[in-house]
Formats: C-alpha cells, structure tokens, sequence
C-alpha cells in the first residue's frame, strides 16, 4: 500500500517542529552564556517559514481529502485534531522563538526533549487515548489505516444489506404487481358474468311474459269456440 501523502507531510511537520524546540533551547543557553546567536536565529526564523508552509499544504490535503470523500468523516476529524495540535504547537514555538507569552522553563517544558526521544511521553501529546500511547507516527498511520479499513468494510456489508433489502422491495412489488393485475382480470370476469346473468334475466322474464300471453289467447280462443258452438248448436 502506498503511504498516505497527508501522513508523508504530518511526520515532515513534526520533524520540523522537533527541530525548531531543539534551535531554540540551544539558542536560549548560548544567549544564558553571553554568547551571539544571529546564525540560529536565522535558522530558526527560517525553520518556523517552513513550518508553517507545511500546516497549509497540511490543511489543503485534508480539505481536499474530505471534500472528495477520500477519507471517512472520523478519519477527518481524526486528522484535525492532529493538524490542530500543530497549530498549537507552531504558536506555542513562535512565543518561545520571541520569548512571548510564557517563561522560558514553562515552554522548554513543553517541548520535545532528548529524554522525550529515549521513551518519555511526548507532551504535545498529553491526552493521547491508550491505545497510541507510547506508539510512533508509522504505527499510529498503520492503526489508523487498520481503523480506516474495518469501517469501508462495515460500510460494504451496510451496503450489501441495503441492496439485498432493495431487492428484496422490488421483488414484493412485482409480486403485487401480478396479483393487483390478477385481482383486475377477476373484476373484469365477476362484471362480464354479471352482464350474462342480467341478460339471461330479462330474456326468462321475456319468454315468461310471452307464455303468460299465449296462455290467455288460447283461453279466449277456447271461449270463443264454445260460444259459437253453443249459438249453432243450441241446446234443446
């Protein structure tokens, strides 16, 4: 896997900002000893230049990062706070550099020491959770890495579900489909037989209209018979 750029430039960073602590105390005991020190404190105005060029490409990378969603929200922020930390770290160098803002043994203090590098917690670090504690830049970048994987994987079987799921949706849709197209074809057929039945019914009550008739014809005929019978042949 190839290195994280934003992480390629935060260890550069820090690198500088260990250097510059460094100029500076070694600036402070040459001036405790009457001694000139214009050639470091060019080098630690230049330094502090470089510091800062550095926190803005910093902070453009993780702009940039964010706004094209190279790296989750909690990624995000997670580096922030790491780019946040060196904000504060830059200010707090640039008080020592002009010995503004704090005393002297309360900034070097603060700073990065020798004794920082053979294993003593590193303050700019003061409430670094547990589980980085004690950890370096390389090993921090692989856990976060680590981090980084876990959640697009979570995030591939949200993602999963939420496909099968679709799926799941449009397939009770087409079944709804069918059977609202099945309840239509039996609608159809129920009004269809209807029309038949209706139909039938007026023709029985037509033919029984019919019989009643020819039922009444024939008895007049059969009356009509038998008076005339009656008129020719009388009775005695």
């Amino acid at each position: 896997m190839a290195p994280d750029p934003w992480f390629t430039t935060y260890d550069s960073t820090c690198q500088i900002a260990q250097e510059i602590a460094e100029k500076i105390q070694q600036r402070n005991q040459c001036e405790r000893r009457g001694e000139k020190t214009p050639k470091l404190t060019l080098t630690i105005r230049t330094l502090l230049k470089n510091l800062k060029a550095k926190i803005d490409i910093l902070k453009d990378l993780l702009l940039r990062a964010v706004s094209t969603r190279q790296i989750t929200q909690l990624e995000g922020d997670r580096r922030q706070n790491l780019l946040d930390d060196l904000v504060t770290r830059e200010r707090l160098l640039l008080a020592s550099f002009k010995n503004e803002g704090a005393e002297p043994d309360l900034i070097r203090s603060s700073l990065m020491s020798e004794e920082a590098k053979r294993g003593a917690p590193n303050p700019w670090l003061c409430e670094e959770p547990e589980e980085t504690r004690g950890l370096g830049f390389d090993e921090i970048r692989q856990q976060q890495q680590k981090i980084i994987q876990e959640q697009d994987a979570g995030l591939d079987a949200l993602s999963s579900i939420i496909s099968r799921q679709k799926q799941m949706g449009q397939e009770i849709g087409n079944e709804l489909d069918e059977q609202n197209e099945i309840i239509d074809d039996l609608a159809n057929l129920v009004e269809n037989t209807d029309e038949k039945l209706r139909t039938e019914a007026r023709r029985v009550t037509l033919l029984d209209r019919k019989s009643t008739s020819c039922g009444m014809i024939m008895v007049i005929l059969l009356l009509l018979v038998a008076i005339v019978v009656v008129a020719v042949y009388p009775t005695n």
